[in-house]
This record gives C-alpha cells, structure tokens and sequence, in this order.
C-alpha cells in the first residue's frame, strides 16, 4: 500500500512539475511575442510595418504544440485586448483589434493551433513538412487578415497593396526561418507541450 501511495505522490510530483514549464513556456511565448511584435520595419509608402510577429506565432505553434501554442497566442491577445502595449503599434485594447489588423490578429491563432496540430502529427521534424505547415499557417493569417482588412480599403487591388503585397518578400523569409528553426526546438521542449 505505501508503494501505491509513493507512485501517486510521484506522479502528482510530475504532473505538477509539467504543469509549471508548461505554464513557463507560455509566459516566455507571450512575452516572446510582444518584443518580435516591436521590431518593426516601414517600408516605403505602407502605414503597416513588417514586424516579427508572424515568424513568433508560426514557430511557437509548431514547437508548443496545439493546445500551449493557441494559450500563448490568445494570451498575447488578451493582454493586447486589455490594452497591454503588446501589438507592433502603440496602441492597444479592443478598439484597436477591431480595426485594419483585427483578421490577422485572429489568424494568429488560428495558424498557431494548425501550427500545432501539423507538428502533432511529426511534421516539425522534417524541414520540408515544416515548410509546408508554415506556408498553410501563413495563409491562415492572410485570409482572415485580407477579408477583414478589405472593409477598410477602396477595393481589392488596395486591400491586396496594403495586406500582403509588400510582406511576401520578408514572409517568404520568415518562413524559411521557422521551418529551419523548429526541427531543433522540438528536440529542446518537445516531452513538454501539449
């Protein structure tokens, strides 16, 4: 019976143990997000910078898992919606997330959680899948961003010169970097996510 009672006691132990890293990667994923956010480059004749922002989301997806990826991306959110200044801008709070950027603040995470779900299946081993999963996570950005982005502009070939045009370069980029860099962060906290 002692023996049965030690197991309990060590695997409440673990489970505890799991329960803070996991809660610490989400904090880190958060706040690692808010500083990508805040590197941002104008380019000419765009109100919109490119910022770090997509790169964060796709790779803490993938390397967090589903269900710790889409926890990290909709607490950044709710600290932007509460109006912490961690959006690329100065602004915050719900106002600012329902204007020009509101869809692709909500394909953040729904690329996070495809994200996760693609790495679930082994697909964060393998630089091609991963690329792959990062083009597919990407998309998921862009369409919810361009249709809500597309209520601000003066038609489709505006919403298209404002929301995507001048990212794809730096994106293509972007994404290259993540598919790159997951393969190696899986193996770092890969027996953590979830």
């Amino acid at each position: 019976m002692a023996f049965a009672r030690n197991d309990t006691v060590l695997i409440e132990a673990a489970g505890a143990t799991t329960a803070v890293k996991q809660a610490a990667m989400v904090l880190l994923g958060i706040a690692a997000l808010a500083v990508m956010a805040k590197v941002q480059v104008f380019l000419p004749g765009n109100p919109v910078p490119v910022t770090l922002t997509t790169l964060g989301v796709l790779t803490i997806g993938a390397a967090f898992g589903p269900r710790l990826g889409l926890a990290t991306v909709l607490g950044y959110l709710g600290l932007g919606a509460l109006g912490a200044g961690v959006f690329a801008g100065e602004q915050a709070g719900l106002t600012y997330m329902m204007g020009g950027t509101g869809g692709y603040l909500l394909g953040y995470a729904l690329a996070a959680a495809a994200l996760g779900h693609a790495a679930r299946q082994g697909w964060d081993r393998n630089v091609l899948l991963m690329a792959l999963a990062m083009l597919v996570g990407n998309a998921l950005i862009y369409v919810p961003g361009l249709l809500w982005l597309h209520q601000f502009s003066n038609g489709w070939a505006q919403t298209l010169e404002w929301g995507i045009t001048p990212f794809l370069v730096g994106d293509a980029l972007k994404l290259a970097l993540a598919a790159l860099l997951v393969p190696g962060l899986w193996k770092l906290i890969g027996n953590a996510r979830a």
